[in-house]
């Protein structure tokens, strides 16, 4: 059984709930689909965990804008948690973050952050069996929208995880997904959404930034007035 997990943005407790659940599964391996980075303020956190369990990772577009040192063209807000973990990440954990593959090809099966035109930055919101005809696999991961959803498209499967640490489908639990080879399982867990709350104020950050988390929607969806950009987040 492959564990697949994607757009964790250094939400640590949602990924400590994520992992812990796999764990029980028994799954014997797990797959990141890319943005560790972003949004939440424990990315050192989050890299050291994938990083005991030996998981692989596809590049996002948060983690190469951490890497190359560029900004996010959609939101402030992404650049302010960007400057924040650019000044906090450790030496070791930036190295791992910049070896991320751009897809991973196992079992099958197809991996990447966005889609298959842009692995970086592409929405896969709508998605057909002729888009996936030349791509070589049966099975096809990606994240980016942070909307869990499952699709079978004639004999081609696609899969969107959801998003373990921001979750935008109006659903706070934390997603995954699980594939045993021939079958592909949605899975969602409860985790402790103050404890990112607190370490979010903690690092200077206010309600804007988190608030989301408590009823599954984006940064910027339910205030206004505080401060801070008020542009609905793109992933």
């Amino acid at each position: 059984m492959i564990a697949i997990i994607s757009d964790i943005h250094g939400n640590f407790p949602a990924l400590q709930a994520v992992m812990g659940e796999i764990e029980r599964i028994g799954c014997e391996k797990i797959i990141s689909l890319g943005d560790v980075a972003g949004y939440y303020c424990q990315l050192n956190e989050c890299i050291h965990l994938l990083r005991q369990k030996d998981v692989p990772n596809v590049m996002g577009n948060h983690d190469y804008y951490m890497v190359q040192n560029q900004p996010c063209p959609r939101s402030n807000a992404a650049n302010d948690l960007l400057r924040y973990q650019r000044a906090h990440i450790t030496s070791d954990h930036f190295e791992w973050l910049r070896a991320s593959a751009q897809k991973i090809e196992c079992n099958g099966a197809s991996f990447v952050h966005g889609g298959w035109r842009d692995p970086l930055d592409e929405y896969l919101t709508v998605v057909s069996e002729e888009y996936f005809r030349d791509e070589g696999a049966t099975y096809f991961f990606s994240g980016h929208t942070h909307v869990q959803s499952l699709k079978i498209l004639g004999k081609i499967c696609h899969c969107n995880p959801g998003s373990v640490g921001q979750p935008r489908d109006n659903n706070p639990k934390a997603a995954f997904a699980l594939f045993d080879g021939k079958k592909v399982y949605l899975k969602r867990v409860d985790y402790d959404i103050d404890k990112i709350a607190v370490a979010m104020e903690n690092c200077g950050f206010n309600r804007y930034f988190y608030q989301g988390l408590y009823t599954g929607r984006e940064i910027g969806s339910q205030q206004t007035g505080v401060g801070h950009s008020q542009e609905l987040e793109e992933g």
